[in-house]
């Protein structure tokens, strides 16, 4: 840290000797395509976002690809590679493996490569940076930088930059988060490198010469509290359990004002929309708690809410000195949405404002001064509810069929008379729509570089699983395909901690579409498709559901003519791992292939060492097989590792990270050797003449961390 500030220090004072201004850049009208991935003011990647943390969900999981990191699993020790040497040799082998196996696919990857590279730049521009507003200025980031424009000029072309990884000694970092002084004194900006979890935050001091101020090294979530306080989290061995508050005043100091004793609750930070208050939340998966600290009297003690109680969850936001509270409190267990008054805040004053519709997933939430907005998910169909608190009505807009997921503009204004966000699909760029208050209406803008792509058909299925249950399945296939049955089919699942499956825009997918490919995504039960009770009804003992279900969704694509067996992948990244790897030991003639990222397939060792950093955390989503025989026997029962055995596989190519602190690469590498073993096994009993032995392939990618790559590292993957 000490290193990075001299270097910070060092070029503030060759930079602005050069320039003595701020230095003015002109923008093209295409940026260049940014290294890392961009992430919007939340924290969160921008093609990505869902909910910002301490809004609606809880942050803690251990899925692919969301910025607001998630359970890891972590640094182990096993029982198969028991020493350093047997590692590294492995880790040539796979290596060295590889190497001869992608040496065959150079010139299909060579046209693969060069389709995705024209998709990207034909549609990066539409993936905008997210841009705060304060007053007539805008700050957003670019490639590393920070910049800063007059409202209305940034398309301009004249901005002045403020920041730079690069040159600030950063340059393997990338901006996760900003947060600005209400005074616009100072910048908070946190830093992450695609390596590591580690985050570090920089405090900029605004002005014509803006100048680092401080560093601090493992940092998760910040806020100003006031134009020259901040509060802040940190984070260690995966955890945030400690506050801090920071002061730049004359008199300049920083103390704990918070920590959490209960290894099962993860701390972060939030303010609400007014600024009124800053909000310490500490969450479990089925538990919250939420601290008011008052922007107005920052070095007050923080006020509780509500005293944690077992299976509600609460999260917090303001308006005309009442608390608006979105909570699964009372029944139904699903979200909804209370207020209380500031003063008296206890659950005994909860008042109901709005309830959700049964199987209704709430996103998001947005609060303004007048309306509240909440974006909702049914059935795999978007719309919005706006509440109007000035004349207590509810109206409820249908968005289009062809939408899969939200993207919300970064921290709008709380007075704004205006909503905007944009619309996408795994196959259609992010598009703007804007909800106008003033003509209660949905607006499209106006001047869309990005057409909405029509050569698709999205159809919506409901399978029926083996309790009779209807588990929704979203296809994407291309108009002009003819004789379905015998396109190649990819079918997606995830199915856990009650996120949904991952539908925002992929140029991959959209070329795959366009090559002829179908396309499904199996909404099954762990994940959060219908609500929080569809996540309960595929956790703990409840997770055979979600692989039944899985197995009705394949099953019924292939009645339907939608491809068949021999033409059909499965893909999963992270915990989405345990529902593939299982479906492969338990029905592996419905697919032909399997494509992991960074795949969990060990869950009942992983969930017996409880030394590990997060393995208490998660009993809640995989339960404890060390305290109770029947949990143990039922992780057993459907443990990707723990279920291989001698049969005819699908081929299976898994992607790993080297740097991966929440799926090591040990326990990857336990996988695949079994995996191999099991296969060659069945292939020499069987002993046919030309018997089939699947690809077993396994991809180590040295940069990267968690699915969580640079553009360039995930398009050569």
């Amino acid at each position: 840290a000490l290193r990075n500030l001299l270097q910070g220090l060092s070029f503030s004072i060759r930079y602005y000797s050069k320039s003595k201004r701020l230095q003015t850049v002109c923008l093209p009208s295409k940026i260049k395509p940014p290294k890392c991935p961009i992430l919007d003011c939340s924290g969160h990647t921008l093609t990505q976002r869902t909910v910002p943390p301490g809004s609606i969900l809880l942050w803690r999981y251990f899925s692919c690809k969301e910025e607001i990191k998630i359970p890891s699993k972590r640094k182990q020790n096993t029982s198969i590679i028991t020493s350093e040497p047997l590692y590294k040799n492995l880790l040539k082998s796979e290596q060295k493996n590889w190497n001869d196996v992608s040496a065959r696919y150079k010139a299909m990857t060579k046209r693969i490569k060069e389709k995705l590279e024209e998709l990207h730049n034909k549609y990066t521009f539409s993936l905008a940076s997210p841009r705060i507003k304060f007053g007539n200025n805008v700050y957003f980031e670019e490639d590393g930088c920070i910049f800063l424009s007059k409202a209305g000029d940034v398309d301009e072309g004249s901005v002045d930059l403020l920041f730079s990884t690069e040159d600030h000694g950063f340059s393997n970092a990338f901006i996760r988060r900003m947060r600005i002084s209400p005074n616009e004194t100072y910048m908070a900006i946190g830093l992450k490198s695609e390596n590591s979890e580690e985050a570090t935050c920089i405090i900029l001091k605004l002005g014509h010469f803006p100048a680092m101020e401080k560093v601090i090294p493992n940092v998760f979530s910040f806020e100003w509290a006031t134009s020259d306080v901040l509060y802040y989290t940190s984070q260690k061995d995966l955890k945030c359990q400690n506050v801090f508050m920071t002061t730049f005043t004359d008199q300049k100091h920083t103390k704990l004002v918070y920590t959490e004793q209960d290894p099962r609750f993860f701390v972060d930070l939030h303010c609400t929309k007014d600024r009124r208050f800053l909000t310490i939340n500490s969450n479990s998966k089925t538990t919250s708690e939420v601290w008011l600290v008052d922007c107005r009297h920052p070095f007050k003690l923080p006020a509780l809410v509500q005293a944690r109680t077992k299976g509600v969850i609460y999260h917090i936001e303001h308006r005309n000195n009442e608390l608006y509270i979105v909570t699964t409190y009372g029944e139904p267990a699903e979200y909804k949405l209370m207020k209380a008054p500031v003063a008296s805040s206890g659950m005994e004053n909860w008042q109901l404002v709005y309830a959700l519709e049964k199987k209704t997933k709430l996103v998001d939430l947005e609060m303004f001064s007048d309306h509240c907005i909440m974006f909702l998910k049914n059935a795999g169909h978007l719309y919005l509810n706006v509440l109007s608190f000035v004349s207590h009505s509810v109206q409820s807009i249908k968005l289009p069929t062809w939408a899969c997921e939200f993207e919300l503009e970064s921290r709008p204004e709380h007075t704004t008379s205006t909503c905007y966000f944009q619309l996408t699909s795994p196959v259609q760029p992010p598009k703007c729509f804007a909800y106008s208050f003033k003509e209660n209406n949905l607006i499209e803008q106006a001047v869309q570089e990005v057409p909405i792509i029509l050569n698709y058909h999205t159809t919506r299925l409901l399978a029926k699983s083996e309790d009779e249950t209807l588990v929704p399945i979203t296809v994407f296939h291309n108009m002009n395909s003819k004789e379905l049955h015998r396109k190649p089919l990819l079918v997606h699942v995830y199915g856990a901690y009650g996120i949904d499956l991952n539908m925002t825009f992929k140029e991959e997918k959209l070329m795959l579409v366009e090559e002829g490919w179908i396309l499904a995504y199996c909404h099954v039960r762990g994940g959060g498709e219908l609500g929080l009770s569809w996540h309960k009804d595929g956790c703990q003992h409840n997770k055979l559901k979600g692989l039944c279900d899985l197995k009705a969704c394949i099953m019924l694509l292939h009645e339907l003519g939608f491809s068949q067996p021999k033409y059909t992948a499965l893909t999963a990244a992270s915990a989405g791992g345990v529902l593939a790897g299982a479906l492969c030991n338990t029905n592996p003639e419905l697919v032909r292939a399997m494509v992991l990222q960074a795949p969990f397939v060990d869950v009942l060792s992983t969930m017996m060492k409880t030394h590990l950093p997060l393995t208490i955390e998660e009993q809640e989503e995989w339960g404890d097989p060390l305290a109770d025989e029947k949990c143990m026997k039922y992780i057993k029962s459907y443990c990707p590792y723990q279920n291989i055995k001698p049969q005819c596989y699908p081929s299976v190519f898994i992607t790993a990270y080297e740097n991966d602190q929440r799926i090591p690469l040990t326990g990857v590498l336990r996988y695949v050797q079994k995996l191999r073993k099991a296969a060659l096994d069945h292939a020499s009993r069987t002993g046919k003449k030309g018997n089939w032995v699947p690809n077993i392939i396994l991809d180590i990618q040295a940069n990267g961390s968690h699915c969580d790559s640079s553009w360039e590292d995930s398009l050569n993957e």
